[in-house]
C-alpha cells in the first residue's frame, strides 16, 4: 500500500484521477480544494474537471468524514487533510509559503506511516523539483502516455518482387505476406529501387489497395508534393475512413491539405453539409471572453491560419479557370462555420467535415469529448505538432493528438499520417530545422 498525495494540477488535469490508485490511499490536501474551487466557473476542460471533482468529493462525503478518510470500491482510501501553520514552519526558509501546503502534509504523512511510501504526484514541474530537493518520492501522473519516439507513423516502406509491383499497378490490389495495420501506408518498391508504387492497406480484403492520383488541381487547386502528402490526400478524401490524425512540423501542409479537402467534399462533391473548424489553441480558453464583439468576432484573431488556407486556396495559380470562394463568403454562406471548442460539448455533429486544428494542446479527453460527438455521417481530422505544446499539463508524450494516434491505429475507419517535410518555402523549412 502507498500514500498518494494529489495536487491541483493532476484534478484539472483528469477529475477521474481520483479513481486512478488502484488499493492504495489517496491524500487531497485542503489547500487543492481551494484551488479547484477558483476554477470551477471557467468554461474550459480544466472547469469542468474542476466541477467534476467537486461532486465525487462531495459525494464521497455524504459517505462519512473526509477527515477521517472513506474507503473507495477500488479497495483504497480518500481523504482530505488541513495543513497547519506548524507544518509550514517545518519547511526551509524559502519555502514556507502557503503554495507549500502540500510538501508539509507530505512531509508530515512521510513521518506518521513511515512503513508505507508516501508520494506526491503533479503535473508542475516546480512542484515536483522542490519536493525531490526535500527527498520526497514525487511523479508526474501518466495515465495516458505514449512513447513520442515510438509513435505510430502511419506508414512504411516495404521491399517486394517485381510480379507483386506489377500485380498492383495492373490490378489495384495484391496480397502481401507483410502484417500492416488497417489503412496503414505503403510505399513499395524492389530491391534495386528500379519500381516504385504507393498503396495502402485495406483490411476488409487483405490487400495492399493502390493509391490512385487525381488530376493537377482538382482538389481547389493542390495536389501533393511528396510522397506523406499522397498519403494525407487520400485519407482526407476517402469516406470510408471517417477518422484521419495528420502529425508535422511548422509548413509540412496538414492544416492546408486538411481545408482543400474538406471544402471539396463539401463543396464540389456535396458529400458533407458544411465544414467545421475548431482550433483550440491554449491562449483562446483564457482570453476569448475580454476581446470585444460578437463570439465570432472575438474567435477570428485564433482562426487567421485558417482564413490564410482558405484564401491562399482560392487564389492559387492552377490550370482550373472556376472561380473560387474567399474565406468571408464560404463563412457568410454557411458553407465553412468556426465554433470554439467549449460549444462542442454536449452536441452531435451529423453529415459535416470536422477539423480540429492544434490538436496537441488538447488533453486525451478533451479530444475525447471531441470524437464523441460525432455522429452519423461526419468525418473528423485532427491535425497537430506534438513538439509545440502551450498547454503547461501536458506534453509530447501525454496530450490527446500523441494518444488517439496510437489508440486507433488497429481501427479500420482511422488513418493516421505522419508528415516530415515542410513545403511552405525554403526559409521556413530551415526555421522548423534549425531553431
Amino acid at each position: 500500500m502507498k500514500n498518494y498525495i494529489i495536487d491541483t494540477t493532476v484534478l484539472l488535469y483528469d477529475a477521474q484521477a481520483l479513481f486512478a490508485f488502484a488499493d492504495n490511499n489517496v491524500i487531497i490536501p485542503i489547500n487543492v480544494i481551494e484551488d479547484i474551487d477558483h476554477f470551477k466557473k471557467e468554461l474550459t476542460e480544466r472547469g469542468t474537471n474542476a466541477r467534476q471533482t467537486s461532486r465525487y468529493l462531495d459525494d464521497f462525503r455524504k459517505q462519512g468524514s473526509l477527515s477521517e478518510g472513506i474507503a473507495m470500491k477500488n479497495g483504497g482510501s480518500i481523504c482530505v487533510t488541513i495543513g497547519t501553520e506548524d507544518l509550514i514552519n517545518r519547511l526551509p526558509l524559502d519555502l514556507r509559503h502557503e503554495r507549500n501546503h502540500i510538501l508539509a502534509i507530505a512531509l508530515s504523512v512521510k513521518e506518521a506511516r513511515a512503513d508505507i511510501p508516501t508520494i506526491i504526484v503533479s503535473k508542475d514541474i516546480n512542484l515536483r523539483i522542490k519536493a525531490d530537493t526535500l527527498g520526497l518520492i514525487v511523479e508526474d501522473y501518466e495515465s495516458e502516455k505514449v512513447d513520442i519516439e515510438e509513435l505510430y507513423p502511419g506508414y512504411r516502406s516495404s521491399v517486394a518482387g517485381l510480379e507483386k509491383i506489377e500485380i498492383l499497378n495492373r490490378d489495384g490490389a495484391v496480397v502481401l505476406e507483410e502484417q500492416f495495420f488497417p489503412n496503414e501506408y505503403i510505399a513499395l518498391h524492389n530491391e534495386n529501387m528500379s519500381l516504385k508504387t504507393l498503396g495502402r492497406y485495406d483490411s476488409s480484403q487483405g490487400k495492399v489497395v493502390q493509391i490512385k492520383t487525381r488530376n493537377q488541381g482538382d482538389i481547389w487547386r493542390i495536389e501533393p508534393r511528396n510522397r506523406e502528402q499522397v498519403f494525407a490526400m487520400d485519407a482526407l478524401l476517402n469516406d470510408a475512413i471517417q477518422m484521419v490524425t495528420l502529425i508535422g512540423k511548422a509548413g509540412t501542409g496538414k492544416t492546408l491539405l486538411a481545408i482543400a479537402s474538406s471544402l471539396y467534399k463539401t463543396v464540389d462533391e456535396n458529400s458533407f453539409t458544411r465544414v467545421l473548424v475548431s482550433r483550440p489553441t491554449q491562449p483562446m480558453g483564457k482570453d476569448i471572453g475580454y476581446l470585444p464583439g460578437t463570439i465570432e468576432e472575438k474567435l477570428f484573431p485564433w482562426m487567421y491560419p485558417i482564413a490564410d488556407n482558405v484564401e491562399y486556396l482560392s487564389k492559387a495559380g492552377g490550370k482550373s479557370k472556376r472561380t473560387l470562394r474567399g474565406f468571408k463568403e464560404l463563412v457568410e454562406m454557411g458553407i465553412l462555420i468556426i465554433e470554439p471548442l467549449t460549444y462542442i460539448r454536449g452536441r452531435s455533429i451529423h453529415n459535416q467535415y470536422l477539423i480540429v486544428d492544434e490538436a496537441q494542446n488538447l488533453t486525451p479527453h478533451e479530444l475525447k469529448t471531441i470524437i464523441t460527438r460525432v455522429g452519423d455521417g461526419t468525418k473528423i481530422v485532427v491535425t497537430g505538432d506534438p513538439y509545440q505544446i502551450d498547454n503547461p499539463y501536458i506534453d509530447s508524450s501525454s496530450n490527446g493528438l500523441s494518444y488517439i494516434v496510437e489508440k486507433f491505429k488497429k481501427q479500420d475507419i482511422a488513418a493516421h499520417v505522419t508528415l516530415t517535410k515542410g513545403e511552405r518555402s525554403k526559409l521556413s523549412e530551415l526555421a522548423a530545422n534549425l531553431l
